[in-house]
C-alpha cells in the first residue's frame, strides 16, 4: 500500500534519509581527508567507512595514529565509545520481532546515532514503519558516508594537510557530542568530573591508556550515584532537566508502547 501511494520503497526511505546524507557530506569529506593524512589510502578509507561507520570512531583512529598511540589502547577506546549502540539497540528490539538473524546482523552494523535517531522517531510516529525500512535508511546513510570518505580521501592525496588540524577536528567532534547529551545537571557534572580525570590519568600515565581509565571511573561513577539519587532522592536538583541545545522536545520512553 505504502509503495502504491507514495512512489517505491526506495523512494520513500531516501525522503527520510536525504537530510541526513546532505549533513554527512562535508563530515565525511572532512574525515577522508584526516584519515589520509593519518597514513590511510583511499581503498583503506572506504573500509574503515563501511565496517567502523562512525564519525567519532573514524575521527578518533586518525586522531590516536598521528599521535602514535598502541594498538591496544585504540580497540579500547573504540569498544568503550561504541559500547552505547549495545543501549540504543536494545531500545528497538521491540519492533524487530521477527526479523532472522541475518536481518539482525546487517541491521545492527549499519547502524549509527544519526539513523537510529530517524527509525526510533517513524517507528514511534509511524505505524507503517517496516523493518525493512529502516534498514534501507541504515544503508542509504552508509552510503553516503563511505562515499563522501572516499572522496575526501582523494581530496587529501591531492592537497597537504597540517596534521595539527587533527587534534582540532577531533576536540570540536567531542565537545559537539557531549554539548548535544547533556540532559540533567548530573549528566552534567559527571561530564566535568571525566574531563578532570582524564587531565589526572593522562599525566600519570603519559599516555592515551590514561582515558580508558578515566572513562571506566567516570562511567561507574556515574552510575551509582544515578541509581543512588534516583532512589534515595527522586527530587534532588542533580536530576533536574536542563534545556536541550537542540531545541527538540525530549521524548518519554515510558510514554511509549512497543
Amino acid at each position: 500500500m505504502k509503495q502504491l501511494e507514495n512512489g517505491p520503497q526506495w523512494r520513500v526511505t531516501l525522503k527520510e534519509a536525504w537530510p541526513l546524507c546532505l549533513s554527512y557530506t562535508p563530515i565525511g569529506l572532512a574525515c577522508g581527508i584526516l584519515l589520509h593524512a593519518a597514513g590511510f589510502n583511499t581503498i583503506l578509507t572506504g573500509l574503515v567507512s563501511v565496517f567502523v561507520f562512525s564519525g567519532g570512531a573514524q575521527f578518533m583512529i586518525a586522531q590516536m595514529l598521528t599521535t602514535t598511540a598502541p594498538i591496544l589502547t585504540i580497540i579500547l577506546m573504540l569498544f568503550f565509545l561504541e559500547l552505547r549502540y549495545a543501549l540504543l539497540g536494545s531500545s528497538l528490539a521491540g519492533y524487530l520481532k521477527g526479523q532472522n538473524h541475518r536481518f539482525l546482523f546487517f541491521f545492527a552494523i549499519s547502524m549509527n546515532d544519526e539513523n537510529y535517531a530517524i527509525n526510533y522517531l517513524k517507528f514511534v510516529t509511524d505505524r507503517n514503519w517496516t523493518p525493512k525500512d529502516a534498514l534501507q535508511v541504515e544503508h542509504w546513510s552508509l552510503l553516503v558516508w563511505t562515499v563522501s570518505n572516499v572522496i575526501g580521501s582523494l581530496i587529501g592525496s591531492a592537497v597537504k594537510i597540517d596534521l595539527t588540524v587533527v587534534n582540532f577536528a577531533l576536540t570540536a567532534l567531542f565537545l559537539y557530542m557531549i554539548v548535544m547529551q547533556i540532559k540533567t545537571r548530573l549528566i552534567l557534572l559527571i561530564s566535568v568530573i571525566a574531563g578532570i580525570l582524564a587531565v589526572f590519568f593522562m599525566l600519570l600515565t603519559k599516555s592515551t591508556l590514561g582515558l580508558v581509565i578515566s572513562t571506566l571511573i567516570a562511567s561507574f561513577l556515574g552510575f551509582m550515584i544515578e541509581s543512588y539519587v534516583t532512589k534515595r532522592w527522586p527530587n534532588s536538583h542533580l536530576l533536574y532537566k536542563i534545556h536541550d541545545p537542540s531545541g527538540q522536545p525530549e521524548v518519554d520512553k515510558e510514554d511509549i508502547e512497543i
